[in-house]
């Protein structure tokens, strides 16, 4: 009676137990399975992104996102979206990967590539207006460089950040060109504004040029823009002090 019993109780035991044992080693290889197929796709990704097949990379990247958001590699694959789509010169969804990286990991060890990728995209955005560059003076006054100053405040935004950054040498020499483009473009407009005698106007280009492009070759032209700005406003103080302003620019300019 006693060993029917002991045997009745291992059975319920048992039943209890086994299915919960081969619960266990289903969901320890669906696991192992999950893992193996991520692993695949990623390999599959550096491979494209080696061979600069960028296009079937993010394919790639994006299947890895969407089918494993919190895998061993799902941070890896964001931000080699973001190179993948600059790559690919897709460069909105390369700021926005950027935006969306940054966000996500603000503290990530790689968030500075993500910052500079987001300057560097807007930089590149408008092939039509870095093309004709070095024909600026032809371009009408209506066309705005809203790319290229976008670009330049968070080229800045990024080096502030990120000093030492292994990307802040080539951000600087971006920004010199851009700094000096859109210098150059603010007193075309400017001097359109002059001709139509819209004085305000041609005050405000001059001044963004002082104030935010101080080391362009184009300063001396803003401060004399306003001066004739002012004289055609009846500014005679105003006048004089850019006067002084402008005397001293040039002495500082010409030590000699």
């Amino acid at each position: 009676m006693k060993y029917l019993k002991k045997l009745n109780f291992l059975v319920l035991v048992f039943s209890i137990l086994l299915p919960t044992f081969f619960l266990s080693c289903a969901s320890e290889q669906e696991v192992i399975t999950k893992d193996i197929a991520e692993k695949k796709l990623y390999a599959q990704a550096q491979r494209r992104l080696k061979s600069k097949n960028f296009v079937s990379a993010i394919l790639t990247l994006e299947t890895l996102e969407k089918r494993f958001p919190f895998g061993k590699y799902a941070e890896q694959a964001q931000i080699e979206l973001v190179y993948a789509y600059y790559k690919s010169v897709n460069y909105d969804q390369a700021i926005l990967a950027a935006e969306r990286f940054i966000n996500l990991h603000p503290r990530h060890p790689n968030v500075d590539y993500a910052f500079y990728i987001k300057g560097l995209a807007k930089f590149n955005n408008d092939k039509d207006l870095f093309a004709s560059a070095p024909f600026l003076g032809e371009m009408t006054h209506k066309r705005e460089l809203s790319e290229a100053k976008e670009s330049f405040e968070d080229l800045n935004d990024f080096i502030t950040r990120f000093p030492e950054s292994e990307y802040a040498g080539n951000a600087k020499q971006r920004m010199i060109y851009l700094r000096n483009l859109i210098a150059k473009q603010e007193i075309y407009v400017a001097e359109f504004y002059i001709e139509r005698k819209a004085f305000v106007a041609a005050l405000a280009r001059a001044d963004y040029v002082l104030k935010y492009m101080p080391k362009t070759p184009q300063v001396e032209r803003a401060l004399e823009i306003m001066i004739i700005s002012y004289q055609e406003l009846g500014q005679d103080a105003l006048k004089a002090d850019v006067e002084k302003a402008l005397q001293t620019f040039k002495q500082n300019s010409n030590p000699g």
